[in-house]
Parts: C-alpha cells; sequence; structure tokens
C-alpha cells in the first residue's frame, strides 16, 4: 500500500503542466473596466463578460452601497427562513417583465440556479438530452438529476431527433438541454427548432441565456427574443454576473414552474439567499438595460468591426480560424495549447489581457475575446496590430 494515499494529487498536476493545460489565477485590481491593471500591468480588457460595462457603473455601485447600509452585508439564511428581502421579490419581478415571463426566481449563483433547476425537474425515471458543447453547470446537473443521459452532437438537430425517436417513448419526462450562447465558441443554438422538436416530443426545453440576457435582442431580453420565441413555453435560465454586472442566477418562466422550484429545488431551499448589494446592484442593472439600448447599439458596433478586421485574409495567418459567432465572444482558434499560450503571452507583454482557452475546457485550442461596450475604436485597432504583430512573431520562430 502507498504511504501517501495523496501521492497521486502531484502526479495529475505534472501531467497537466506537461499538456500545457495549466491554470493559475491572475489578479485585477481596482474596477473592472475596458482597461483594467493586471499584476500591476495597465492591460486592454478582451477577457471580460462585462459586456455593457455595468460592473463599474457609479450607479450599480451606489445602488449596492444602499442595499448594504438598509439590510446589512448578507442575507443571513435561507429565503424561506430569514433570507428574503423585498428586494429580491423587486428583482425577480424585474427580470420576468424582461424575459415577458410570467414569474421569476433568484439564486445565489448561475451554477446554482442550474443544478437546483435540472435536478428538480427530472429523475430516474426520466431522460435528458444535452448539446456536448453546454457549459459544466447544465451537465452537472444532469448528472445530479440521476435521469438517463444523453449527449447530442452541438447544434445537430437530426442527431437530437434521432436520440428523441430511439428514446424518448421509454421515459416518463423529457429535458433538453442547451446554451442559448455556447461561451466557448460565440455561436447560438438553434432555438426555433429546438422548441418544435420539443413539442414533437412532449419534452421540455431548458435554455441556458447567461451570455445572452442584455445583449441579444430588441430590449437585451436574450436569444429568445432575438429569435422571435418570446412567450413560448420554456425553461429560461441565466446569470446576473455578466452583462447584468452583479452575482447571482435566475429562472424565468410560469408562474407554476417558478412555484414548484421555489418548493423543490434544492439549489433554491438549502442555501443562502443572494445578498443585499447584489441582488440591489442586479436590478439596477435591470433597469438600465431597458432604459439605454444604445449600451447595446455601441457593443454590437464593436462586434463588426473588430469581426470584419479578424474576417479579412490580410489580417492573420490561414491557420488562424476565426470561429463563427452571433455574439460579443470571438474565439480565434490555434493549432495547439502552446501557440495559444504564447499567443495570449505575447499581447499581455503589449498591454491587452486576451486569455488561452484550451482543453479540456474546450476540444480545440483558442484565443477568447471578449468585446464590451466601453471599447474604444482605438483599443480593438490596438488588438487587431498587436495579433498581427505575434502572428509574425510565431512564423519567424516556427520557420
Amino acid at each position: 500500500m502507498s504511504a501517501d494515499p495523496y501521492n497521486w494529487i502531484q502526479q495529475s498536476l505534472e501531467t497537466i503542466h506537461r499538456a500545457d493545460w495549466y491554470r493559475s489565477v491572475q489578479t485585477i485590481e481596482g474596477k473592472p473596466a475596458a482597461v483594467v491593471t493586471l499584476e500591476g500591468q495597465p492591460v486592454l480588457n478582451f477577457a471580460s463578460n462585462d459586456y455593457l460595462g455595468l460592473a463599474g457603473d457609479e450607479r450599480l455601485i451606489q445602488a449596492a452601497i444602499s442595499a448594504t447600509a438598509s439590510y446589512g452585508t448578507g442575507s443571513t439564511g435561507s429565503r424561506l427562513i430569514t433570507g428574503h428581502r423585498a428586494l429580491h421579490r423587486q428583482l425577480e419581478l424585474a427580470i420576468a417583465a424582461l424575459k415577458q415571463t410570467e414569474d421569476a426566481l433568484v439564486f445565489s449563483s448561475g451554477y446554482l440556479a442550474n443544478l437546483g433547476t435540472v435536478s428538480a425537474l427530472v429523475g430516474k425515471r426520466d431522460l435528458i438530452l444535452s448539446d456536448q458543447y453546454n457549459h459544466s453547470s447544465l451537465k452537472n446537473g444532469a448528472i445530479l438529476s440521476g435521469a438517463k443521459v444523453l449527449e447530442y452532437r452541438h447544434g445537430q438537430l437530426g442527431h437530437l431527433q434521432t436520440l428523441l425517436e430511439t428514446n424518448r417513448s421509454q421515459h416518463r419526462r423529457c429535458l433538453i438541454l442547451t446554451d442559448s450562447v455556447f461561451s466557448m465558441d460565440g455561436d447560438l443554438c438553434p432555438l426555433p427548432e429546438l422548441l418544435e422538436l420539443a413539442h414533437r416530443f412532449d419534452s421540455m426545453l431548458l435554455l441556458d441565456e447567461a451570455h445572452g440576457t442584455g445583449v441579444l435582442g430588441a430590449t437585451g431580453a436574450g436569444v429568445v427574443e432575438h429569435f422571435g420565441c418570446t412567450g413560448r413555453e420554456l425553461v429560461q435560465i441565466g446569470t446576473l454576473s455578466k452583462a447584468l454586472g452583479s452575482l447571482g442566477g435566475y429562472v424565468a418562466g410560469s408562474t407554476a414552474l417558478i412555484d414548484f422550484l421555489r418548493n423543490r429545488s434544492a439549489g433554491w431551499i438549502y442555501t443562502t439567499g443572494l445578498s443585499p448589494s447584489d441582488t440591489a446592484a442586479a436590478l439596477e442593472a435591470v433597469n438600465l438595460i431597458r432604459q439605454e439600448p444604445q449600451r447595446r447599439q455601441r457593443l454590437w458596433h464593436n462586434v463588426t468591426w473588430l469581426k470584419q478586421q479578424l474576417s479579412t485574409g490580410e489580417t492573420l495567418p490561414p491557420d488562424w480560424r476565426l470561429l463563427p459567432s452571433e455574439s460579443p465572444i470571438l474565439c480565434l482558434q490555434v493549432e495547439t495549447a502552446a501557440i495559444a499560450l504564447e499567443v495570449s503571452g505575447i499581447l499581455k507583454q503589449a498591454g491587452i489581457f486576451a486569455p488561452a482557452i484550451r482543453p479540456p475546457t474546450v476540444p480545440t485550442s483558442r484565443l477568447r475575446l471578449t468585446v464590451m461596450a466601453t471599447h474604444e475604436l482605438s483599443h480593438l485597432q490596438t488588438l487587431v496590430e498587436q495579433l498581427q504583430k505575434a502572428s509574425t512573431l510565431i512564423r519567424s520562430a516556427t520557420f
């Protein structure tokens, strides 16, 4: 027997290092913004999910301060016992109004919202069909539920239909899971077709709008609005920590769904309610999204300009592929994890924060660029110029 049952941990870390998959945190100072201080160095920030630039907005900050002064720093318990505040309900009603659903429920994180909702809706007698590129929280929620879980090929409706035809009749309930915006690629799910399949096969559909809320749709309601599917019956989940600039998660849907989750979702029942400051900041963000559509307009102007620059044949080498995207997430696919790390390092030295994303998070290594409404044209131009320089340096070192 081994003298130390923990020896395998160090061996696993060495394997992670050899594969260029090792990760570590990087300290950012000051408020979130298009330009931040990263480990003492000012950098252009192309790594943030703060798409509308609200996380550092003074109005959200003041809302959080005011809520803290009135309600304290924590909710102190489960919302079913001591943790419920009027602010929680105000936020839920605001989210329901934005999403045009009957009701909504706020969770302490987006991850908890997915875990708690998926595991409440289905169980051991049921079937889950999940897009293979779904977020970890959806996949782990599926495992936690105890249902039979089958993955369909990313965005492949034909494969999903085949799985439904083969397996649906053998199970009590069926739940189809998908991200609305896939966070490591930037593409959108085929929502109208998914809704039709769900209806045809008597299945529920759960849509994770984490990267769609505040960004897509005429009013920022998300991919559901973007595709003209508002009012269709489905389960909408999202986070308050991306375009909404705060922390937490939500579920939006029918009155019956929300009432059921209050009584059966362990991820909501058995955890402390969202803090007053986070709740108030998110509520202010929802209001600003509806009042200031120009933020979304600036964001999409920036996205369009940068996509055009990165799509031209002269900008980047042919083996750096810009993945298809209909969101502010733009990914440059490169050949290896080592190249992704090298490009990210070169950009950091030039004052640009653009993270390398590698397996096992994604199937292929890439540079993930996220665009913000608060990026200036000069920021985007600098990024393109430094990417060109980085590609030249790498090619010259290769040959």
